[in-house]
């Protein structure tokens, strides 16, 4: 089975720290309302700051659903995030079935730092090119950066 992956960056005026920040902190500020696997419209989304926290939604009716768990917390250097969901943008528990999803924080220079986003080991998920498609399409993670690199200034 080969190796599937995506990457993306993106480059933010703003020190790691910062940009570390808003990516965990304030996940919510920027990620797009649009991209959730509930039922109700978006009300939240989350990365809990600790190894083992999760990585979920929660919809404007309450429900809460998983997306995967925070791998590694390390700031402001790199997040490490599993990824369960499947092409079909539903759940699968199962760790085993589960991508990865790295985002490091580089500093070029003072004040300016690039954002790597490594989502690998895709081949792990049942119908992998599905998850491939999503998350490398335009409204996949190239976009998502974009839009978190606006909130970041």
């Amino acid at each position: 089975m080969r190796n599937m992956s995506v990457t993306k960056s993106v480059t933010v005026r703003a020190t790691r720290t910062r940009a570390f920040t808003v990516f965990t902190e304030k996940f919510f500020t920027w990620w797009p309302a649009t991209h959730h696997i509930g039922e109700a419209e978006l009300a939240d989304a989350v990365i809990e700051p600790e190894v083992g926290g999760r990585w979920y939604e929660r919809g404007t009716d309450g429900v809460e659903c998983d997306w995967g768990r925070v791998l590694a917390y390390e700031p402001p250097d790199r997040v490490l995030l599993s990824w369960h969901l499947r092409g079909d943008w539903t759940y699968d528990p199962d760790p085993a079935k589960a991508s990865e999803v790295e985002v490091r924080f580089v500093e070029e220079e003072p004040g300016t730092t690039r954002v790597e986003l490594s989502h690998r080991h895709i081949e792990r998920h049942d119908a992998a090119d599905d998850v491939v498609r999503g998350v490398d399409s335009p409204k996949g993670w190239a976009s998502i950066l974009e839009a978190y690199a606006l909130s970041v200034r």
